[in-house]
């Protein structure tokens, strides 16, 4: 397959995929669809692999359950990605409806809303919960420009719909925000990772104050280029989380063996952070005229594009698969549980 696209490639390799095994075999994968970074259908947008569908596909080298039937997801650096994103994921995006696809995808049936959401009661649950257990076996490792996510994948999120409607009734909502995306970054020349989390203000995407304000779980947060030893987790090295959204407050617990266990709790529906204080530039109502969607899998930091601003590093990337995997240029994570259910009040 040398000198094929990674798109041609892959698709290739998808039709040689054993059917007889597939991830649904062990995970639940009924309120799930998956984006994963291919173009079959040639329309320039990363394919969607519907909850029907799902529940027997797999791919060789992007969705596919290990010998030890975990559920492993990988993205190169360089492939099709979709409309609003110039990185690449194979990322499951919650799907509340299951199989009935008369409740379309932006639907309040199929989303989940704060219990402070004035039509709370319209949605397919108030709040929710996602719990996680994986190991990040690889992250991109050369990137031209440095930036904060170079060399880092976020490995579960909450996202908020993007929704032109809200966005015209003038209330500061709709703009498809994430109060929540679960990072994991390790620098090339490290030992071993970071893992902390970030919560982005709720403002219009020209806003200069709308940025992810990152908290530290274990290692350091984005932002910081030292070592962070035995403090961090390393390649291959398990860890855990639960997002806990229950009524309007999210609560979120990280654990791993041999590390201290880390929690925080956020109020998404005010503008008070997680260590308790007033964030007088973040939407006074946080996201409480939102809908809400969870995320997991392995969503690439690793931008090719190289532009201004934050998001984009120019890290390396041929868009041939087997040359970027052997190059580095591709994250890959393992989970062994993602788990969706009802939200429960803390510490139960």
């Amino acid at each position: 397959m040398r000198g094929l696209s990674i798109i041609s490639a892959a698709v290739l390799l998808a039709s040689c995929a054993s059917t007889e095994d597939p991830p649904r075999s062990k995970f639940d994968l009924s309120n799930w669809k998956i984006t994963i970074p291919l173009d079959r259908d040639g329309n320039g947008k990363a394919d969607d692999i519907s909850t029907k569908d799902l529940q027997t596909y797999q791919h060789p080298d992007f969705f596919y359950t290990d010998e030890d039937e975990n559920l492993v997801f990988a993205a190169p650096n360089k492939a099709v990605t979709t409309a609003t994103s110039s990185n690449t994921r194979s990322e499951l995006r919650q799907m509340l409806r299951g199989f009935d696809t008369s409740i379309g995808t932006k639907s309040y049936g199929n989303n989940f809303a704060l219990a402070a959401h004035p039509e709370a009661s319209f949605f397919g649950s108030i709040g929710g919960k996602l719990e996680a257990t994986l190991r990040v076996n690889h992250v991109a490792k050369n990137a031209k420009n440095p930036k904060r996510p170079a060399y880092s994948v976020v490995v579960g999120q909450i996202h908020a719909g993007k929704d032109k409607d809200l966005i015209a009734e003038g209330n500061g909502f709709g703009y498809g925000n994430e109060p929540i995306k679960v990072y994991y970054k390790k620098w090339p020349q490290h030992d071993t990772g970071s893992v902390f989390w970030t919560y982005e203000r709720n403002l219009e995407k020209d806003n200069p104050d709308r940025t992810d304000i990152a908290y530290p779980v274990w290692g350091n947060t984005w932002e910081n280029p030292e070592d962070p030893k035995d403090k961090g987790i390393k390649l291959g090295e398990e860890f855990s989380y639960t997002i806990n959204v229950h009524e309007s407050v999210m609560y979120l617990t990280f654990t791993s063996t041999n590390k201290e266990t880390v929690n925080y709790q956020i109020d998404l529906s005010n503008n008070i952070d997680a260590y308790g204080q007033v964030d007088e530039k973040d939407h006074p109502q946080g996201y409480s005229g939102d809908w809400h969607y969870f995320k997991a899998g392995a969503y690439n930091q690793c931008s090719t594009k190289d532009a201004p601003g934050m998001w984009y590093a120019a890290c390396d990337g041929t868009g041939i698969w087997e040359t970027d995997k052997a190059n580095g240029d591709y994250v890959s994570v393992t989970f062994s549980k993602i788990e969706l259910s009802e939200s429960t009040p803390p510490n139960k």
